[in-house]
């Protein structure tokens, strides 16, 4: 072998976070393909009972009073993390994004989130989890096919429990604030590093074209009459 094609051997070579991280997300979110969309509706109806389900729990009053200032919601119905001396930790979740014009609610676009933790660590468990994004950067980051929180924007928990609605905190600041409970229980889940994508193949399956977070967030030019259900749950929730 040439020492030339050594050198190009080795710039193209990728970082081992980098292979693993799409493989290890892709089994830990697998499930099995339906045809025409079916899935992705299925998400989007799971997504809407989580957004109900956060608005009825009476340890995210913080969350309730202050939903309605995010500029973007993700929610993500089920955050699996698994540990086997390596963490990982994944989910499906859907994004909507709010018209600063007309105040109106986006059609819901599909990503996923996920990372991975080294250590000893052993175990797994669900969460269900919505990240507000309180910030206009926070907004155009997720325009992006992918980022990374806490290294291209902030994150951090949202105030829980007694004594929150209180809270002045600085972070606060945050260009994200995250709210998560496992089973029913407040789960504080640490999002700091994980990376979102967008999902291109959900997102084509759902709206029957090829379409980028921007043609669903910002230019609107698809829409899905199967999420008229969920959108009012995000208005109630905001209003």
């Amino acid at each position: 072998m040439t020492r030339k094609s050594q050198s190009d051997k080795q710039r193209h070579k990728k970082p081992l976070f980098l292979l693993m991280t799409p493989l290890l997300f892709s089994c830990l979110c697998w499930t099995p393909a339906l045809a025409n969309g079916l899935e992705e509706q299925q998400l989007v109806e799971k997504a809407r009972h989580t957004v109900e389900s956060f608005m009825d729990d009476p340890n995210f009053t913080w969350f309730q009073g202050h939903v309605k200032d995010a500029k973007a919601l993700l929610i993500i119905p089920q955050q699996l993390k698994a540990a086997f001396w390596v963490g990982v930790d994944g989910g499906s979740g859907v994004l909507v994004a709010r018209d600063e014009q007309t105040g109106e609610w986006s059609e819901p676009a599909f990503y996923i989130l996920g990372g991975l933790s080294f250590g000893f660590q052993f175990g797994g468990e669900a969460s269900e989890v919505i990240i507000l994004a309180m910030t206009q950067g926070a907004v155009q980051k997720l325009y992006a096919s992918s980022f990374k929180l806490g290294g291209d924007a902030s994150i951090a928990a949202g105030p829980y429990g007694a004594g929150a609605e209180g809270a002045t905190s600085a972070n606060l600041n945050a260009d994200f604030l995250s709210f998560s409970r496992s089973k029913g229980v407040y789960a504080g889940v640490s999002l700091e590093g994980s990376i979102i994508y967008a999902n291109d193949d959900s997102n084509e399956a759902y709206y029957g074209k090829k379409v980028r977070p921007v043609d669903i967030l910002v230019t609107k030019s698809v829409k899905n009459k199967h999420s008229s259900g969920f959108r009012q749950a995000i208005m109630t929730a905001t209003k």
